[in-house]
């Protein structure tokens, strides 16, 4: 009775975090009339199959969901730009993770709605079967991710894996774009995090060509290009132009 009643409360979050896998698993969990299995060794009130896998893939759900949404790009960009600011630790990591987590919330809501509407009500309806509510949630994401992945990195994985050549993309399987669209946000935000460093880095040079043409040696350049730096990029509104560009470059 206690394994229905938590399967039922947690069915929804399975199946978001199967559709993230793009893959189908075999648990009772998404079945919508479940025949338990339990751990061998245990009585009738132990814990069932269903409980394992529920843990297996909340304890995954993060990675899956810095790997396969826009949360990798968004880090390595603001990574880069506190480096070539100069600041430490200002913002500090958990400020940036939680501002790129809002801001893959904001992206990636429509998804998050298509895969509801499209698996999530007429799987509750009991309108199609599990499998079919996994595939039908896998599209959106894939979708999704398609839009951002390079053709070079989406070929080099079709070839690794040895299948034939796809007609179009969206005949590419999840196991190949998964991976392709990590490389392509990686590239992305490299080049993106090299651009937001040349200015800065001008500035260094300017600043220890002038203290060492003046002979303060004993003052490290570092100490007056920094806030020259947060001065700079406070005055021209960074924040909003780097959030503004990196929104647009989603759409």
């Amino acid at each position: 009775m206690t394994g229905s009643i938590i399967q039922r409360r947690w069915r929804p979050a399975l199946l978001a975090a199967a559709c993230l896998c793009g893959v189908r698993c075999q648990a009772a969990a998404f079945v919508p009339s479940p025949a338990k299995l339990q751990i061998p060794g245990a009585n009738a009130s132990g814990v069932p199959w269903t409980i394992v896998l529920l843990l297996t893939l909340l304890s995954i759900l993060p990675a899956l969901a810095l790997s396969m949404t826009p949360l990798v790009r968004l880090l390595v960009i603001f990574h880069f730009l506190r480096q070539a600011l100069g600041t430490q630790s200002a913002p500090t990591n958990q400020t940036l993770i939680g501002l790129s987590l809002v801001l893959t919330y904001f992206l990636m809501q429509p998804v998050g709605a298509a895969i509801y509407q499209q698996a999530m009500v007429p799987l509750e309806a009991n309108q199609i079967t599990a499998w079919e509510a996994i595939d039908r949630g896998s599209e959106p994401l894939r979708h999704f991710m398609l839009k951002f992945v390079r053709e070079k990195d989406a070929a080099l994985f079709v070839e690794v894996a040895k299948l034939p050549p796809p007609r179009s993309p969206e005949d590419l399987p999840m196991r190949v774009v998964a991976p392709a669209y990590i490389l392509s946000e990686l590239k992305v935000g490299f080049q993106i995090g090299a651009v937001l460093f040349l200015p800065f880095l001008v500035i260094d040079l300017v600043v220890a060509s002038i203290t060492t043409s003046v002979g303060m040696l004993q003052l490290p350049p570092v100490m007056i290009s920094t806030p020259i730096k947060i001065l700079l990029f406070v005055m021209v509104d960074g924040w909003n132009l780097l959030v503004g560009s990196l929104m647009k470059s989603f759409y």
